[in-house]
């Protein structure tokens, strides 16, 4: 079920789309920070927001995953794939 060839209409595309311009411009004002040789801690804890907002994102589309194709899938009983590959994505993002 891991193919890359996978396709899905999000349900939330705009909003998840908003907040990766956000977080692309705030790493770009890191990558300023770091130019500009602003002090670690203001550029560390930038970062730790980045990593928040990426944390946000990445739980919303699990949250639409399984909302989703987890749940048709188990309707069209190939339920136990969709958890296999749910579980396997869980334990990829909690390393």
């Amino acid at each position: 079920m891991a193919e890359a060839t996978k396709k899905t209409v999000q349900p939330n595309k705009q909003q998840l789309l908003n907040r990766l311009k956000r977080i692309e411009g705030q790493v770009r004002g890191v990558h300023q920070m770091i130019e500009n040789d602003r002090y670690c801690v203001d550029i560390l804890h930038q970062i730790s927001a980045i990593q928040s907002a990426m944390n946000k994102v990445s739980l919303a589309l699990l949250e639409d995953h399984t909302h989703h194709c987890v749940v048709n899938a188990i309707k069209g009983q190939d339920g136990e794939a969709a958890i296999q590959e749910l579980m396997s994505v869980m334990r990829t993002m909690t390393k």
